[in-house]
C-alpha cells in the first residue's frame, strides 16, 4: 500500500478497487501496526477537536478567543450571514466563519488540529464541517475525508513541502486547501481521479502565495488566508465533481509548487522580512506588540 505520488496512489486505487481513504487507512495500519478500528477512533477524535475549535470561536459565551491582532472576526461574519443576504451564499459564508474561528482559537493558545500546520489549521475543519452540515453527512464520512486529505498531504510533503518557512504560504494554506478539496470530492461520491484533480486545481490557485506574517505571528494575514483557502477548496471540489479536470496533473503541480517555493526569496518565506510584514502598519504593529521595533 506504499505510494510516493499521485500516480502510484491512483494505481493502488485501481488495482484494489478502493477509494483514496481506504488505501490511506490500510497504509496507516501497516505503518502503525494498529487495527483499523483503533486508527479510525483516533481520527474521529481529531475531527471532534476540529469541530470543538470551530464552536469555541463562535460561542458568544467564550471570551478571550483572540490574539494580538485578531479575534472576534468569526462571530462578526456569523452574525452577518445570519442577518443579511450573503454575497457568497450561506454555505460558503459559514465555512469562512469556521476557518476564522479555528484560527482565533489557535492564536489564543486553544486546542486545534494542525492539519497540515498550525498556520493553516482553519481550512480543513471549516470545509469538512460546513459540507457535513450542508449535506447532512455523518461522522463516518468525516473520517473518510480526513484519511483522503491525509493521503494528499503526505504526497505533497514528500514531493514538495508543507512548511511556510520552506515554501511560502502556498505550502501551508495551499496544501491545506488541496487536502480539503480532495476530501470533499471523495465524501460526495467523486472518484479518486476527480479527488486529485480537485487537489491540483486548489493548489494551482494558490501557487506563489508568500508567507509574510506581521510581527512574526501567525495571525495576519494568516487567518484571512485560511478563509481564502477554505473558499478555494470548495470551488476546486465543485469543479472536480462536475468533471472538470486540471490541465496539469496533480503530481506535476506538486513538484512545481516545491520549485516555486525554493525560488521564493527568503524574505518571503515566514521570516517577516517582506510582504505586508514590512509595510508601515505591519512594522507599527510589531513595535506595539513587542515594545520595540526589532531589526529586520
Amino acid at each position: 500500500m506504499h505510494y510516493k505520488n499521485g500516480i502510484e496512489l491512483l494505481e493502488l486505487c485501481r488495482v484494489h478497487d478502493m477509494h483514496i481513504h481506504e488505501i490511506a487507512l490500510k497504509n496507516e495500519c501497516i505503518n502503525s501496526a494498529l487495527e483499523q478500528d483503533d486508527i479510525k477512533e483516533k481520527m474521529l477524535e481529531h475531527f471532534h477537536i476540529m469541530a470543538t475549535s470551530i464552536k469555541r470561536g463562535l460561542d458568544e459565551k467564550e471570551r478571550n478567543i483572540k490574539g494580538f491582532m485578531i479575534g472576534g472576526e468569526a462571530k462578526k461574519l456569523k452574525k452577518y450571514h445570519e442577518n443579511h443576504r450573503s454575497v457568497c451564499g450561506e454555505t460558503m459564508s459559514k465555512a469562512i466563519s469556521y476557518a476564522l474561528s479555528v484560527m482565533e482559537v489557535n492564536v489564543s493558545m486553544g486546542r486545534i488540529v494542525a492539519c497540515p500546520t498550525a498556520g493553516s489549521c482553519g481550512v480543513l475543519p471549516a470545509v469538512l464541517l460546513s459540507v457535513k452540515e450542508k449535506f447532512d453527512l455523518d461522522e463516518e464520512d468525516m473520517i473518510k475525508g480526513l484519511f483522503t486529505s491525509g493521503a494528499v498531504g503526505s504526497i505533497i510533503g514528500k514531493n514538495a513541502s508543507l512548511s511556510g518557512a520552506e515554501g511560502g504560504c502556498q505550502a501551508e494554506v495551499g496544501s491545506a486547501s488541496a487536502m480539503a478539496a480532495a476530501a470533499v470530492v471523495e465524501i460526495l461520491g467523486g472518484t479518486p481521479k476527480q479527488a486529485l484533480h480537485g487537489s491540483a486545481i486548489a493548489l494551482k490557485n494558490l501557487m506563489g502565495l508568500i508567507c509574510d506574517p506581521v510581527a512574526g505571528l501567525v495571525e495576519a494575514p494568516c487567518a484571512k488566508r485560511n478563509a481564502i483557502g477554505t473558499s478555494n477548496a470548495m470551488i476546486a471540489a465543485e469543479m472536480a465533481l462536475a468533471g472538470i479536470k486540471s490541465i496539469i496533473p496533480f503530481d506535476e503541480v506538486v513538484v512545481a509548487m516545491g520549485k516555486v517555493g525554493r525560488m521564493l526569496p527568503v524574505a518571503l518565506r515566514e521570516t517577516s522580512e517582506g510582504g505586508i510584514a514590512t509595510t508601515p502598519t505591519g512594522l507599527r504593529l510589531k513595535k506595539k506588540i513587542f515594545g520595540q521595533d526589532k531589526k529586520r
